[in-house]
């Protein structure tokens, strides 16, 4: 690790939560570590960590490519396994405020454990951001997730902020998102449930990243014009959700002949996981998805 501030942060969550009992931590502390040095947090009675999922560059000849970043995801701390998906908490949230609370709760946890391990290095970091969030934002909520990263001394230029889809009347609210966090440097995701979609949020949006459900991707002219705008304008793009095999091979046909390199991430390839290391051994079974396919994030 090459982030002294962070390694000085977790080193005190280390003292404080060996210096007293594990329920004394839960109580007094708003974020600490477990046995293997996972941070967690607390929110009202659920106690959360974060697990990834890479994503990787897709190969037109091999069945899985290199990993170029990884998405992280709040989930139930478990000791025995992963635990379980929780985005939906801000879906209950009581208030504007708790929402915005949990948010950046999520992100901290997730820089704090994506950071301290070794193979942080080599990727980006991508974290979405609640529609809930799109209007309980009435100031500069991207400020505050730069100050805790300014605090940490980690990258924000590493980190990529997904917004979700937003629907066509809801276009000024994105609008102004993206400004809030591009005026304090983050690079931005946008969600597409098709290609249709997504061709119609690069005119209407500036994204340095546009993410597409892959479920149903075709090989036809209109995806192979839309590449090609992505490609004049620099724009990375991932397919999201990739779960058959039949569209990993409509994919790998598209980066046969697409000039930029085309990524995407799913359970076809890797289920998420709190060490980024254990996904440099996975293996995906020939038959479609994993057989223990979590509930994680739909978004």
């Amino acid at each position: 690790m090459t982030f002294p501030a962070l390694e000085q942060y977790l080193a005190r969550l280390h003292n404080a939560s060996h210096g007293t009992t594990h329920d004394a931590v839960r109580s007094d502390c708003r974020v600490w570590l477990d046995a293997d040095g996972r941070a967690q947090g607390r929110y009202f009675n659920t106690t959360l960590t974060s697990v990834f999922q890479p994503v990787r560059q897709i190969d037109a000849l091999a069945r899985k490519g290199a990993i170029i970043g990884y998405e992280g995801f709040a989930h139930s701390y478990s000791s025995s396994d992963n635990g379980l998906y929780l985005w939906k908490l801000l879906d209950h949230a009581a208030s504007d405020d708790e929402s915005i609370e949990l948010d950046r709760l999520c992100r901290m946890l997730h820089s704090i454990n994506f950071y301290r391990q070794e193979q942080a290095q080599a990727g980006d970091l991508y974290l979405s951001v609640h529609a809930r969030l799109l209007a309980a934002v009435d100031s500069n909520h991207g400020m505050a997730f730069r100050r805790i990263l300014n605090l940490l001394e980690l990258p924000h230029e590493k980190i990529v902020l997904q917004l979700p889809t937003i629907t066509e009347n809801q276009g000024w609210l994105l609008n102004y998102v993206l400004d809030n966090y591009r005026r304090n440097n983050f690079r931005l995701a946008v969600n597409a449930d098709d290609v249709t979609q997504a061709a119609s949020l690069l005119e209407r949006v500036r994204p340095d990243v546009i993410k597409i459900d892959a479920r149903g991707v075709t090989h036809d002219e209109q995806t192979t014009r839309f590449l090609e705008v992505c490609t004049a304008r620099g724009i990375q793009v991932i397919f999201k959700r990739l779960e058959k095999a039949r569209d990993l091979e409509t994919l790998q046909q598209l980066a046969r002949i697409a000039v930029l390199p085309l990524h995407a991430q799913g359970f076809l390839w890797d289920l998420p996981q709190a060490a980024l290391h254990a996904f440099t051994t996975s293996e995906v079974p020939d038959d479609g998805l994993p057989a223990a396919t979590l509930d994680t994030e739909r978004s």
